[in-house]
């Protein structure tokens, strides 16, 4: 499976742009893909979603770094040579959505087909199964990143919040969550807690 995480100017894929891609190879997690691009001619900007992930509007006009169609050619690219192309990552619907809203924009066919792997249900389970209730706010999950980063054993993603980052965190909390063991030496400081750790 691709994890993936996508840095955007707001929160609609209709209306704001896709301005970074970040996306491992979750069986190989040495080939990654990493890029910034132009926003698209009349996407709007919400500059709250710009302090959160760190990108000033010089940055996203920037002529001389990829178009948004380039970048969505390039990242298409990458994925062809992974078998797998199942999308995984937090709150992974909202990548998709801007995906499929991008590509459809530009005419490119890109198959992302119908199953995701979401970070948080693989959480919910884990909760449900270890027979603890998950935190709820207003009557619904509140398992945010940084909680899911906690349980896991890691400290909250760095802010501001960039694409690669973001994938790079995620996938050393599903392997934690799915096999019991990290991946990246950068997180080896980190203990897997007892529960997650594979007996086998």
């Amino acid at each position: 499976m691709i994890v993936l995480d996508i840095e955007t100017t707001g929160l609609d894929p209709r209306l704001h742009s896709i301005i970074e891609i970040g996306a491992i190879d979750f069986g190989n997690p040495s080939n990654y893909f990493s890029g910034k691009c132009q926003i698209w001619s009349g996407a709007e900007v919400d500059f709250q979603a710009l302090e959160i992930n760190g990108f000033t509007l010089e940055e996203i006009q920037d002529k001389k770094i990829d178009s948004h169609q380039e970048l969505l050619s390039s990242f298409k690219n990458w994925t062809e040579l992974i078998e797998d192309k199942t999308i995984a990552g937090q709150n992974v619907d909202f990548d998709i959505s801007f995906l499929i809203e991008s590509y459809k924009r530009f005419g490119l066919n890109f198959n992302l087909g119908k199953r995701k792997v979401d970070q948080h249900s693989i959480v919910f389970a884990h909760f449900l199964k270890r027979k603890i209730i998950p935190p709820l706010k207003e009557g619904v999950s509140d398992l945010s990143s940084d909680v899911i980063m906690n349980y896991v054993g890691l400290p909250p993603e760095p802010r501001p919040h960039r694409a690669l980052n973001g994938a790079r965190y995620e996938t050393e909390s599903m392997s934690r969550l799915i096999f019991g063991k990290g991946v990246f030496d950068e997180f080896a400081e980190y203990a897997i807690p007892d529960y997650l750790r594979n007996p086998g």
